[in-house]
């Protein structure tokens, strides 16, 4: 197909072949490899069966672990099959009560997931920032693009919980902030309305009101039922029963366009009301610098000690506890 003559004529479309071409190859390169692995494996277990060589024999491990690895990576890929996942995403970030603490807090998190991002690979944009006046920052709206970008981010939503020796107090106190994380994923603007005729009850009849003999002597009118959504559509304005089909099918997609976006806006504001209110008790999440160090999730029970590399962007392995998590929740 991409090697058409008229490939570029529409470059849209285009586009988006070129975009899912990119996506499958995303799948099967990382296969291929795996498979490669196998096979120099395999090709090592008959030297060794010949051959008794450390050398060799380290070669193996470093291979096995390195297919370990790539094995492990592809699970985790495999439960991404939301809707959405394979989508770029958008993370907002905002303060909870407790003024410059949680200021502080909501900050050092933007800074924890701009690390992840570029960490990943990942295109990082801050799409909108508000610093707060005494420090820290009132909101910030951050863009991951890349493949998969809201398939991963989707295990941050939630409540953040920091406990700390606050820098900002003179006595030194231990202090509990709170954050929250909203994650989206970015929508392309154009909404695709999709139509089968077999969904369509098209009736004609005769048109009422102004427009003389010929419009109430001809069935010009048309009316369209779309049966799937129940919606329908009329018009009989034009003298042309042509027309006014064509008329009422604008109206119908419009119709079907406006459906869409409120299902859409539905869908978000159920998110954000499905998040707790920015204090404890609430959060998903506990990160603890004092007495002790460590990074608690309280969806997986995942623990990590080395809460500043965590801070740092290496939020991988609580991101795969997670969709292993709701994976296996799925899979039952």
């Amino acid at each position: 197909m991409m090697t058409a003559p008229d490939f570029w004529d529409d470059q849209e479309a285009a586009r988006e072949v070129i975009d899912e071409s990119n996506r499958l190859k995303g799948w099967l390169e990382p296969f291929e490899d795996l498979d490669e692995g196998v096979g120099n494996l395999e090709t090592l277990l008959e030297l060794l069966d010949m051959e008794d060589d450390p050398e060799l024999v380290a070669e193996f491990a470093r291979g096995l672990e390195e297919l370990s690895g790539g094995v492990e990576r592809m699970e985790l890929r495999t439960m991404l099959q939301g809707e959405d996942d394979h989508r770029e995403a958008m993370v907002t970030i905002n303060p909870g009560a407790g003024g410059l603490e949680s200021q502080d807090w909501a900050e050092m998190l933007m800074r924890m997931y701009t690390r992840w991002g570029e960490r990943r690979g990942y295109t990082v944009n801050v799409l909108d920032l508000q610093p707060a006046e005494e420090g820290g920052i009132k909101n910030a709206t951050l863009e991951f693009k890349g493949e998969s970008a809201y398939g991963y981010l989707k295990a941050e939503g939630g409540v953040h919980r920091l406990v700390r020796i606050s820098p900002f107090d003179a006595q030194s106190r231990r202090h509990t902030s709170f954050a929250s994380v909203f994650v989206y994923p970015i929508v392309e603007d154009d909404i695709e309305v999709e139509i089968d005729e077999g969904d369509l009850r098209i009736d004609t009849y005769r048109a009422s009101g102004a427009g003389g003999q010929h419009v109430n002597k001809t069935d010009s009118a048309v009316r369209i039922t779309h049966a799937p959504t129940g919606i329908v559509v009329a018009c009989q304005q034009e003298r042309s029963q042509h027309k006014n089909r064509s008329t009422a099918m604008k109206m119908l997609r419009a119709a079907l366009y406006q459906r869409e976006v409120a299902a859409r806006e539905a869908a978000k504001k159920e998110l954000q009301e499905g998040m707790s209110d920015i204090a404890f008790g609430s959060q998903i999440r506990s990160y603890v610098f004092q007495p002790y160090t460590m990074v608690n999730d309280h969806r997986t029970e995942l623990k990590i000690t080395d809460v500043h590399g965590v801070m740092d962007g290496d939020l991988d392995p609580l991101i795969e506890a997670y969709l292993k998590q709701t994976g296996a929740a799925a899979a039952t």
